[in-house]
């Protein structure tokens, strides 16, 4: 018979300060606590996770006194819903928060020689940010334990509540967070949602099950723009023509904003759509957003930075950091749509955009025209296998290098190309500070970082972009 864990739990702990990934820290006797659920002067009753000899992990299971830089959360669904894990802090805290952050990343796992670090570009808006939504229908709805055993002392069975719609639990695959109000994309958003889970249930309709793989109605994107248009596909499990057609005319009634209405049909394992066909039920099928004079069109499928006006900071901090003059060559590396280096392209003499997915390069081409521009190339692969001498000779070698890898950042062997391509100037835009440091330090073989700079891309969240600009050695 299995041994079970002992319980430690940890009474009247004051956290001292912030860790990374959103967790706090304390000290008990010189260990290092981190916490979950926890913000820098609570003093709080953990449960620890993990225990060893000089550091433990543990989550908050009571809150004995509130840290006076606690503010009321404005969401409902705060603590629950797991997406703003931050709201009980003024933003200007979490700001504070986010530039220590990069500033531990850097040092503690970079190791190398810094400048100054710029103050944090922050959003001018904390709500309504985001320009991309992604709801979930299923038939599990995430129970909070306290509200479970409330429930069955009823005599209510949870399995046979209706289904939810909203978002995943946070550590659970199967079970959705029942959402009222999201206040990160601004309204119809939530109408719409609304909208179609009321219409699946009124008409006797299944809510997908992840489990079992079946299923009717399983997820829904909204995306909107600053330009007005408002595009949603409605992500159905099999085909009921009837059903969906009064769900789709019923939601061009009730939302005549809608400029592209799509629908696809998933009948696989999972929810990933980049192996499906969005159908255009009405409209163009795809909307156009704007970064200063850039026109960029978004398809159903499309990567786009889903904070738009912080994008837009974004780049002009990126494009800062190119010190561009018109002469250079540019090099957009993770290129994705071609965003980046459109957005610099009018200072350039030439932008070359690599990228491993080749419906994010079409689409990158596809920008180029739409802006009218001749002196940008597009090139699906990976950089790795691309850039070599016949490469350079055509398209010519890099002044400029930017660099902008996903979460997990760059691979060993592009790092060991960039050292071999040697540009004068290379901008590391990262999503995840600690392989970002982990990347500088090994570029720091010829190159120097010279400028850095965090952007919050998210408010209320633990994210953080990081520009940083790096020059060759002498």
């Amino acid at each position: 018979m299995r041994k079970q864990k002992k319980r430690i739990i940890l009474e009247n702990i004051r956290v001292e300060d912030y860790a990374a990934e959103g967790r706090s820290l304390a000290r008990v006797d010189g260990k290092v606590i981190f916490i979950e659920g926890a913000v820098p002067g609570d003093v709080v009753n953990i449960q620890l996770t993990k225990n060893k000899s000089d550091w433990a992990e543990g989550h908050t299971i009571q809150i004995n006194s509130f840290s006076t830089d606690r503010v009321a959360p404005f969401c409902a669904h705060f603590g629950v819903c797991g997406g703003c894990q931050w709201q009980m802090l003024p933003y200007e805290q979490q700001l504070r928060y986010k530039q220590k952050q990069v500033t531990d990343n850097l040092t503690r796992i970079g190791r190398i020689e810094l400048p100054e670090m710029m103050p944090i570009a922050g959003a001018g808006e904390t709500r309504y940010y985001r320009n991309k939504m992604e709801y979930t229908f299923a038939t599990r709805k995430y129970i909070p334990a306290d509200v479970f055993r409330q429930m069955k002392t009823e005599g209510i069975n949870p399995d046979e509540l209706p289904g939810a719609a909203g978002f995943h639990a946070r550590g659970f695959f199967d079970k959705v967070v029942e959402i009222d109000t999201c206040h990160l994309q601004a309204e119809p958003t939530n109408l719409i949602r609304k909208f179609a889970a009321s219409y699946t249930l009124d008409n006797g309709l299944p809510f997908y099950d992840i489990k079992q793989h079946q299923g009717w109605l399983r997820n829904m994107f909204v995306r909107n723009t600053s330009t007005g248009e408002l595009m949603v596909n409605v992500i159905l499990g099999y085909e009921d023509k009837e059903h969906r057609e009064a769900l789709l005319n019923g939601m061009l009634k009730a939302f005549p904003e809608i400029t592209t209405l799509l629908y696809t049909i998933n009948t696989k394992r999972n929810d990933s759509l980049f192996d499906l066909n969005p159908q255009v039920y009405t409209g163009k099928g795809y909307i156009i957003e704007k970064l200063e004079d850039f026109q960029f069109k978004i398809s159903p499928k499309s990567f786009f930075q889903t904070n738009t006006k912080q994008a837009e900071k974004l780049y002009q901090i990126t494009r800062d950091f190119a010190e561009l003059d018109g002469s250079q060559t540019v090099y957009d590396l993770y290129c994705g749509t071609g965003s980046i280096g459109i957005f610099v392209s009018k200072q350039a003499a030439r932008v070359v955009g690599v990228e491993v997915i080749a419906d994010a390069i079409e689409d990158a081409k596809e920008n180029a025209i739409l802006n009218g521009l001749t002196h940008t190339a597009f090139f699906a692969g990976d950089v790795v296998d691309i850039c070599d001498d016949v490469f350079f000779t055509t398209h010519g070698k890099p002044d400029v290098v930017i660099t902008d890898p996903p979460r997990a950042g760059m691979h060993d062997k592009l790092v060991r190309k960039l050292l071999d391509i040697a540009a004068p100037t290379v901008v590391y835009v990262s999503c995840n500070p600690a392989t970002q440091a982990r990347d500088l330090a090994l570029l720091d073989e010829k190159y120097k970082v010279t400028k850095i700079q965090p952007v919050d891309m998210f408010p209320h969240t633990l994210h953080i972009e990081n520009v940083v600009q790096l020059k060759l050695r002498d």
